[in-house]
């Protein structure tokens, strides 16, 4: 069913081929339309960096729609270039983690979604660490207490100290 907007379009041909032929020119796009997809689509995919504050899980979708949409327009990508440019995109704190990628895996054979799959499992561990680290307040409680212990432990000294003298 044609929508008014395509209907007002095709009324006046004649016959079916003229329609079709109508169709298929609203319908198809120009060479010039596809270079300028194409064109946003590959700044995208060079312009790509994990954002403060995404999870790795929303980077990947973000990614993963990137290369979609420019494998859908004929380009084709190697596992290397996917995840060298992966690594990359990645923020300071993820250097040493893609270092230990880069020695340890053969990167023409590492799929995209095996690359997500250990840097997700990677950022559950470091996760996982800091929810199990004290808090700072808990530090800073725990080493106020030590403090005053101290405080009070050398306040003891001083005064047995000053006792034997006077002894």
């Amino acid at each position: 069913m044609l929508d008014k907007n395509m209907f007002s379009k095709i009324k006046t041909c004649a016959t079916a081929k003229e329609i079709w032929e109508k169709l298929t020119q609203i319908c198809e796009e120009n060479d010039e339309t596809k270079e300028n997809k194409f064109t946003v689509a590959q700044q995208k995919y060079e312009w790509i960096k994990m954002k403060d504050g995404e999870t790795m899980t929303e980077f990947d979708e973000r990614f993963s729609a990137v290369v979609i949409e420019l494998t859908s327009l004929g380009k084709e990508y190697s596992n290397r270039e996917l995840a060298l440019k992966v690594m990359r995109a990645l923020p300071r704190e993820w250097d040493v983690k893609t270092m230990a990628v880069r020695e340890s895996k053969d990167l023409n054979k590492l799929e995209l979604h095996d690359l997500f799959a250990n840097l997700k499992a990677y950022e559950f561990e470091l996760e996982t660490r800091v929810e199990a680290a004290p808090s700072t307040s808990q530090r800073q409680a725990s080493c106020s207490k030590q403090s005053k212990n101290t405080k009070i432990h050398v306040e003891a000294i001083k005064k047995r100290v000053k006792f034997l003298l006077l002894a």
